[in-house]
């Protein structure tokens, strides 16, 4: 953003947003030029003066300009969130201020937004590569590039990322976390196979507006995740133990455990490790896998599609049971994996069910049904 203050045609003083870099909560354009415009006269009054910015004053710089006497203020790109000139409230309409400063905005608004889009974009461009140096990406692994999740339907969240687990031995795993990080409650929502965080983006908004805090992560392999290139690496307890090191570094507490398909198979594990941080159960579509049953039918059927076409289009595969879904919403469930070389984790997931008493995982969910027949204490939901 920048201004300039303008005194019988000839420009007296310029300024530049400057707050950031000046640990100055006030070095707003507008004030950095109606400072060096009084002391460029000797007089705070600036009397007969014009400022010109590219955005819309905010009632910070709209008061100083008033109090300097400034003759009129001319704007271009307008701003929703915070203008003080029209767009959220109109300080200069207010008739009962001892003094009157004349307002014109959208002066060369377009060319204004461009410039402010193009500069915001550039700086938002640049924390993204240096989000991707600080976790860089191990050669046996794939990241989707972040243009496949550009301007997803109904997915605002801005993404957070962890590659210093001890388990992850530098893989990056994206979670969104929203809400305040204090909230009396914490829902922990985990995705299935072939879906991802994208799965709760309904949900999402609705517990965060009861003042609760949300986390739902990318299982590596999905979503915004990173994508090891072999499917040995999709264990049972190596995903477990990732997601029991996350509760712990994000200190989850008061936790609903919200969990949908291989969520549940793994997720619905996690609880008897550290029961003091779960209060809370909401469960849909999944299963404990403890080996010592036979595995649905529809489960067996699934696990043969998998194998027989394992470049099912995953989109598509949803529509089908949910056939509101949007072209674009389909969209959003493919891209995550562009081309084949991204899909170890569906090839792996199906085959990942524990299916014998002596199946990795097996074991360990006949103690998670233990638990939840006889120990488990909080409230549960199944849908």
């Amino acid at each position: 953003v920048g201004a300039v203050v303008v005194k019988d045609g000839q420009v007296i003083a310029t300024g530049r947003n400057a707050p950031v870099q000046s640990h100055d909560p006030t070095a707003h354009a507008e004030i950095v030029a109606l400072r060096a415009a009084a002391q460029r006269l000797g007089n705070y009054r600036l009397d007969g003066c014009t400022l010109y910015v590219t955005l819309e004053p905010c009632a910070m710089c709209s008061g100083a300009m008033l109090h300097a006497r400034l003759a009129r203020v001319v704007y271009g790109a307008t701003e929703p969130r915070t203008g003080a000139a029209g767009s959220v409230l109109d300080l200069f309409a207010h008739t009962a201020i001892n003094h009157q400063t004349g307002v014109q905005g959208g002066v060369l608004a377009a060319e204004c937004s461009a410039l402010l889009t193009g500069f915001f974009g550039a700086r938002r461009s640049q924390q993204r590569a240096d989000a991707r140096a600080r976790h860089p990406l191990r050669d046996d692994a794939l990241r989707t590039p972040d243009a496949a999740f550009a301007d997803l339907p109904g997915y605002p969240w801005a993404p957070r990322y962890v590659s210093d687990l001890p388990t992850l031995a530098g893989l990056r795993m994206h979670y969104v976390d929203e809400g305040p990080a204090d909230a009396p409650r914490t829902w922990l929502c985990l995705h299935g196979n072939p879906a991802w965080s994208y799965l709760y983006r309904h949900m999402l908004p609705v517990f965060v507006a009861a003042g609760d805090r949300v986390v739902a992560p990318d299982l590596i392999g999905f979503g915004k995740s990173d994508k090891p290139k072999k499917e040995a690496v999709h264990q049972f307890e190596w995903h477990r133990q990732v997601l029991l090191e996350l509760v712990e570094r994000l200190d989850l507490c008061n936790v609903v455990l919200v969990v949908q398909d291989w969520g549940g198979i793994l997720g619905l594990t996690l609880p008897m490790a550290c029961p003091n941080r779960f209060a809370g159960l909401l469960v849909m579509n999944t299963l404990l896998a403890t080996g010592d049953a036979p595995l649905p039918d529809g489960f067996v059927d699934w696990r043969a599609m998998c194998r027989d076409k394992p470049l099912y289009g995953v989109g598509r595969l949803l529509a089908r049971g949910n056939p509101h879904l949007t072209a674009a919403e389909c969209a959003a469930y493919d891209a995550p994996f562009p081309d084949k070389g991204y899909r170890a984790a569906l090839r792996a997931f199906p085959e990942r069910v524990p299916d014998a008493v002596d199946a990795p995982g097996a074991a360990l969910s006949r103690q998670a049904r233990d638990f939840w027949q006889h120990q488990w204490q909080g409230q549960s939901l199944m849908v």
